[in-house]
């Protein structure tokens, strides 16, 4: 059986106009983004969460462009149908001229198929620069590293009349500028909804309430792989921490015991060919 054509753009956003739900999950590696394109998902996304998920570190902010390109091209590797997008981390698109190399890079040595850019309405030039350019871009509102880095602390966005609005503005103004879909990061339901609406272009919500266009998670913390953040949209499908560090430990334990490797786990060698090997070992000796 052949295998389902490539995501592309126009196919997410006839999705929308069917009622057809998208999906979007978060990859940094070769298997991973091979078992979201195996699972049939829409997009997979190589996020700069990479740094805190994937790498380890406690913040976002540091991952460079090299790195993004590095991990892009290994997610690419894997999904072969899941259309790939991957971001432009922070820092990296300050001038219109700066988003454009940095975009075109990701897309022609990341093997990338669009670019996941956090931005609002004063942003849209540099959007619009891309996607002149011939960059897919998906934005984001709502939660953004850029928000965290002003503030020192997560807030959620558009929960006073006024945010809503800056919101709705912001999302606007995107779509504007050639967007071909925007991610909602923990914004209230109901302001996911009108946004949702108010939009030709396909909305994905992460905590931005069920009217949205698709749905996405960190398939790390979907997965219970990373247990260090538990937002309020999250839901955690399988505990696989649990079910990896049971298999490590008894690895570990029958390794100790002397259990593993058994006969079956071992390769052979015929009789007559060891009786020969040890009489040339006995002759070297003596030699």
């Amino acid at each position: 059986m052949s295998e389902p054509a490539k995501m592309t753009v126009s196919r997410l956003q006839r999705k929308k106009r069917s009622g057809e739900k998208i999906t979007l999950l978060t990859a940094y590696d070769f298997p991973m983004a091979k078992f979201i394109n195996d699972a049939g998902v829409d997009m997979v996304l190589v996020s700069d969460a990479v740094g805190t998920v994937g790498l380890g570190r406690p913040e976002a902010v540091s991952v460079s462009v090299e790195e993004m390109i590095y991990h892009t091209q290994a997610v690419a590797r894997g999904a072969s149908r899941a259309m790939v997008v991957t971001t432009l981390p922070f820092g990296s698109y300050e001038t219109v001229e700066q988003a454009v190399a940095t975009g075109v890079r990701l897309m022609k040595e990341g093997h990338a198929d669009g670019i996941h850019m956090e931005a609002a309405a004063a942003d849209a030039p540099k959007l619009k620069a891309l996607v002149h350019a011939g960059v897919p871009v998906m934005g984001h509102l709502g939660i953004t590293k850029q928000k965290i880095v002003r503030s020192g602390t997560i807030q959620i966005q558009g929960r006073t009349a006024a945010s809503a609005a800056t919101a709705v503005a912001d999302a606007v103004a995107l779509a504007n500028a050639g967007a071909f879909a925007l991610i909602l990061e923990c914004i209230p339901d109901r302001l996911g909804q009108i946004i949702t609406r108010s939009l030709e272009i396909p909305t994905i919500g992460i905590g931005a309430g069920p009217d949205c266009d698709g749905q996405a998670l960190v398939t790390q913390d979907m997965l219970g792989m990373f247990k260090e953040m538990s937002p309020k949209f999250l839901k955690v499908y399988l505990d696989l921490t649990q079910i990896i560090v049971t298999a490590l430990t008894q690895f570990r334990t029958e390794v100790e015991r002397g259990q593993f490797p058994s006969q079956e786990h071992c390769y052979a060698i015929d009789d007559e060919e060891l009786g020969k090997l040890l009489t040339q070992l006995r002759n070297k000796a003596t030699q």
